[in-house]
Formats: C-alpha cells, structure tokens, sequence
C-alpha cells in the first residue's frame, strides 16, 4: 500500500469578478459576475511509505488545494484520494490521527506557552496518555536538541528553535506522514541546514512519510529524490531528483562586482544576463564549464565581490513548463 494515492482529482472555485470603481462595487453587488477557475485539474500521482517527495510549483499552480484535498479540508468535485488507506472526504477525523503539518508561515503553537507545555497539549489532543506524552517528549527532546529551551516561552525562541519546536508538536503523536510547507522560510543558511538534516533524520529513524512544498531549490535539492511540479492545476513533470538535477540544475548564478569595467564576452557554457557599470550576472552551465572557470576569466586584483546562486526555482519551473507545452 502507497502512503498517499490519487486519482484523477480536480477542485473548481466560483470567484466573484469586480469591476474596477465605485460603479464597479455596486455593480458586484447587485449584478454580480462570477469565474470559474480549475485549480486541480486531473492529477494523479503516488507517494510511497517512507518517501520524501518535493510537491512544488508557482504561486496558483494548485499545490495548496491539492494539500487541502489530501488531509480532508476540501471536497474534491470528482477523482480519489487515499491517505495510509483511509479517505479524507469519509474519515477524515480518523486521518487526522496519521498525519501531521508543519507551515512555515503560520504558527500552530500557543506562544504564551513554553514548547513543553504546547507538547502536552497537543499530546491530549490526540487522546495520548500521561506516560505516552511524557516518553514522547523526552524522546524527541533529544532528536531535535531541544532541552535547552523546552521551557521558555515560545514568543521568546528564535525563527529556527520555533520550528524545531513546530516539526516536534507535529510528531507528538507519531504521524504516518508529515506535510510540510515551506519548513524553511526566513531562516538564515546554518540555521535551514540544521532543519534540512534533523528532517532527514527524521524520515530515516521514524520512517515518516514527507510531503514537502518549498521554494527554496536547496531543501528540494538536498532532502527529495523524487519532484512533481504542478502548474495551472496539472501535474507538468513526475522525475526523480538525479535526472532533473542533471537537466536542470546544473546553472548556477554568478555575480561579480567589479573595480573597474572588464569588457567581457560570452564562451561556451557562459551567458551574460545582466551587465551594468563595474556588475556582472553570469548563468554558467556547469556541465561545460565549472565555477573555477568562470571566474579566472575575470582579473582577480580587479574584482571586489563574488556571490554564487541557485537558478531560480521559478526559473525552473517555467522552462520545464515550456518544454512540456511545446
């Protein structure tokens, strides 16, 4: 049995269009207009126990609604889900004891509260007892180094002890799958390394089944082995992370801040993106050339500044979408 299974799943919304105006506004309320938009459009796809698969997409793709359908918030209008083969629209109570959240942008925790006692709470919650919460909590603890703040009040941790303290609250009681949006937004790159690692840690000691949207290329590139990426509600690419990084993430961004102006010209592998005054921004292709390349190409007594990036997931995202539409 696959931890997650769905069929053919689709969800339309009925949005109310105004005009633009105070003619607009009334309008909209006595003659109103309406839209219809297919946020999922016929998907299908599988997660197996123990995976951590990258669920992503642009802004309106449909990643959302699709998570809602999974974990029983939303009603698809036709198509199945099966969550650890229970269905979310039948028994979503009873899923609700299988799966776990993690959102980076919203709290779930009492922030007047220290995470020790949000721990105990969210153990009652899931019909835990004393003793079981108790050895959870201890347990845990140690995986995600916890004690020396497992008694201060929540307002008062930094953005990465939250979220250790968040992923935690989520495991109390010992979900089957996690679902995880976007775990680390706005932490600095010590700090989503640590998440990155006790997230692997995690899913290789407990067996928990991660499903992951992110927009950062590092956690999709360092946690998953297998992406699907969503756009326009469809499901544009199903790949393991070995090949799409081979075709896809092998660019990387250089930028160079400069003395002086250096007249430079394109070589194979090396595309200028931008150039202005004494600043260079260069896509290398690293399968023809390496970083080290690109940059004996510049004076190294004339450069001030040197920053190395990812591509844009969105970037990304776009160019698989093209490919797929073409």
């Amino acid at each position: 049995m696959n931890a997650i299974e769905v069929k053919q799943l689709s969800k339309t919304f009925r949005i109310k269009v105004k005009e633009k105006g105070l003619k607009g506004s009334m309008n909209s309320i006595f003659h109103p207009k309406y839209k219809t938009i297919k946020a999922v459009d016929d998907i299908s796809f599988q997660v197996e126990k123990g995976e951590i698969l990258a669920f992503i997409g642009p802004n309106g793709a449909g990643k959302s609604t699709t998570i809602k359908m999974l974990t029983g918030i939303l009603y698809p209008e036709q198509g199945d889900v099966s969550v650890m083969g229970i269905s979310p629209i039948e028994k979503r109570k009873k899923l609700a004891y299988k799966i776990g959240t993690v959102f980076g942008q919203k709290e779930q925790l009492w922030t007047h509260l220290t995470p020790y006692d949000n721990f105990k709470f969210f153990g009652a919650i899931y019909d835990l007892k004393d003793k079981e919460i108790e050895d959870r909590i201890e347990e845990l603890k140690d995986v995600f180094e916890l004690e020396e703040f497992i008694n201060t009040p929540v307002r008062n941790l930094s953005l990465g002890q939250r979220i250790r303290c968040e992923i935690v609250a989520s495991l109390i009681h010992k979900p089957e799958i996690l679902f995880m949006d976007e775990p680390t937004i706005g932490l600095d790159p010590v700090v989503k390394e640590n998440i990155r690692e006790l997230i692997k840690k995690m899913n290789k000691e407990y067996n928990t089944t991660i499903f992951l949207t992110s927009h950062d290329v590092g956690d999709i590139e360092k946690l998953c082995k297998r992406i699907i990426i969503v756009n326009h509600g469809k499901v544009v690419l199903d790949d393991s992370m070995e090949h799409l990084k081979y075709h896809y993430l092998n660019k990387k961004i250089l930028e160079v801040k400069m003395k002086e102006y250096q007249d430079f010209k394109e070589v194979e592998g090396i595309t200028i993106l931008k150039s202005k005054a004494n600043n260079l921004k260069l896509e290398v292709d690293t399968t023809k050339k390496t970083i080290s390349d690109a940059i004996k190409l510049f004076d190294a007594d004339n450069m001030i500044d040197i920053n190395i990036s990812n591509v844009p997931l969105e970037k990304i995202i776009t160019e698989i979408y093209k490919e797929v539409k073409s």
